[in-house]
């Protein structure tokens, strides 16, 4: 019989979940899917709202979209608040974002639900481009400097 010695300096015993001792979180592949599930429910409002389709997930799906676009849109421009201070900023600007929009079209006499989802997501799309490019100027500035 052999008796084998346990060298102190190793990374320590081995659990079940992963062969180098790390245990993986199991909400870690959880975000990824929520928020693909989030993209295709907002998704399937808008297209349900433009296109004019009777179905009782119409109005629920279509609410979703006109407050979680604008929200996400928000939420990326908010990076460095703490997570809850840009839960509140972001639902509070896809709220006022909505509101602009429906005033505004009641105003020059022109609201129809499916031109309302279009200018909501048209101001999403607009608010998350220029993240988008503020985020590039950012990184090209670094990257002259260094």
């Amino acid at each position: 019989m052999q008796t084998i010695g346990v060298n102190s300096s190793s990374a320590g015993p081995s659990t079940p979940d992963g062969a180098d001792g790390s245990r993986q979180d199991p909400g870690r592949d959880l975000l990824p899917l929520l928020a693909g599930a989030a993209t295709t429910i907002a998704g399937v409002g808008a297209v349900l709202a433009l296109v004019d389709v009777d179905s009782p997930l119409r109005a629920p799906f279509t609410l979703f979209f006109l407050l979680a676009a604008p929200a996400a849109a928000v939420t990326a421009a908010l990076r460095g608040l703490e997570p809850f201070g840009r839960l509140v900023a972001s639902v509070s600007a896809a709220v006022a974002v909505n509101l602009l929009v429906a005033q505004g079209m009641l105003a020059v006499h022109r609201w129809s639900a499916p031109g309302g989802i279009a200018a909501v997501a048209a101001l999403s799309s607009l608010i998350l481009l220029l993240v988008l490019v503020r985020r590039l100027r950012g990184r090209t500035v670094r990257r002259r400097a260094s």
